[in-house]
């Protein structure tokens, strides 16, 4: 009986380390994970650019990694961020409100000030109505996936933001993709839309290149063949148009465009973001956008930092104009020393290099000279387009942009890409 038993016992027991060799063996979902060495390899060779620890304000100097350097990677554009007033406004709403909603919008997360900050901003930009979300991420998210549906097409430039990217693959719509600005290849893909719905979707100003929507080409395209428009005014609010209203109004074409999204962490100065409609599409998107339902609220120190904001923007225009002059020295600037700033016509100026390598060398040398600027590479653009990503804002001084070229000029002799 006790031989019986041990024989059992052991055979279990063999069973069971079979099926544990067997786990061990089998591929997990989390494999990946240790498969995933690019970023290590940056690491172990000096070259790693990104999660650098920043330890004061969004001003053009900051302190990193424990020394200062001059920031020129920053979409503080007006430089409110740091602005007193945005401030206070912030402090005093935690004091009233607290520090958070504790619910969705759609239950018990609205506040009066959510909707005074959506009736500014819809009278800001021209439009009868528009909805606050958590951030700009969340407004593309959940606009282009609640209007989009099964039988409907969702047409992009290809280098929108990857929110818009990520919008159209939750929408249950079919995506096309065309050429960077490519007004032909454009009207090829919504040839091919007639008879179905269409939303052309695209950047105001394209975060990576710093240039400009053709938009009065895209507009003429999409009543040509009765396709509805939304742009993301991401880095085009504050910035472009004679009163920072964003591409539409750089244009005069408020009213061709069906929707406007807008993002708080740039000019806004804060985190949050909001879509510009009609009150018929505002209504819509606050009963199906999902990223705006089910996401708790934005709480009240954004959204009175970013009121505030608006308010200054309106007031003091001063601000843009100075904008606009860093960026135009800065880009003339590059391209005396030779670099090749693009298609860049806006306060993004890249540096384009095109070889990845090439670019996080120089990184980490303009890094070390004590310049803030950032690598872009696939797929954040094409391959072969790699570049430094730099960008102005209007609270630089030319002092701290002929420290920054000079710095440039430095290193791009030293790697042998300014003759």
């Amino acid at each position: 009986m006790t031989d019986r038993l041990f024989a059992k016992q052991e055979f279990i027991d063999h069973d069971i380390g079979a099926v544990r060799q067997q786990s061990v063996n089998r591929p997990t979902i989390f494999d990946k994970c240790g498969k995933y060495t690019r970023a290590k390899e940056a690491m172990a060779a000096g070259v790693y650019p990104y999660f650098h620890r920043i330890d004061s304000d969004q001003q053009p100097d900051v302190i990193c990694d424990g020394r200062p350097m001059i920031m020129m990677s920053s979409n503080d554009y007006l430089g409110l961020t740091s602005h007193p007033k945005v401030k206070e406004a912030a402090i005093d709403a935690v004091r009233k409100f607290g520090t958070g909603c504790a619910g969705s919008r759609f239950l018990n997360g609205t506040l009066a000030m959510h909707e005074e900050m959506e009736a500014r901003l819809a009278k800001f930009l021209g439009k009868e109505a528009a909805a606050v979300f958590p951030t700009g991420f969340q407004a593309n998210l959940g606009a282009i996936s609640a209007l989009v549906g099964k039988d409907d097409f969702v047409v992009i430039d290809r280098m929108n933001h990857a929110s818009i990217y990520d919008g159209c693959r939750l929408s249950y719509g079919q995506i096309k993709k065309y050429q960077h600005n490519d007004m032909q290849n454009l009207e090829r893909i919504l040839e091919g839309t007639e008879g179905r719905g269409a939303l052309v979707v695209v950047d105001g100003v394209f975060s990576m290149e710093g240039d400009i929507v053709d938009l009065p080409s895209v507009v003429d395209l999409c009543k040509r063949y009765g396709a509805g428009l939304m742009v993301d005014d991401a880095h085009s609010i504050g910035v472009l148009g004679e009163n920072g209203c964003g591409t539409g109004e750089h244009f005069d074409m408020v009213d061709d465009i069906d929707l406007i999204m807008v993002t708080y962490s740039k000019s806004l100065a804060t985190i949050g973001g909001c879509i510009a409609s009609t009150e018929e599409m505002v209504h819509f998107l606050r009963h199906h956008a999902r990223s705006l339902m089910f996401s708790a609220s934005l709480p009240p120190a954004p959204v009175a930092a970013a009121t505030m904001a608006l308010q200054i923007i309106e007031e003091e225009p001063e601000r843009r104009q100075q904008l606009w002059s860093n960026a135009n020295y800065l880009r003339e600037g590059y391209q005396s020393l030779g670099f090749d700033t693009g298609v860049s016509e806006t306060p993004v100026v890249p540096v384009v290099v095109g070889d990845e390598q090439c670019v996080l060398k120089m990184w980490r040398l303009l890094f070390d000279a004590g310049v803030f600027a950032s690598p872009v590479m696939f797929p954040g653009v094409p391959k072969g387009k790699a570049l430094l990503r730099t960008s102005c804002m209007a609270t630089h001084t030319h002092d701290h942009l002929d420290r920054v070229l000079e710095v440039f000029s430095k290193v791009g002799h030293e790697l042998g890409l300014l003759s």
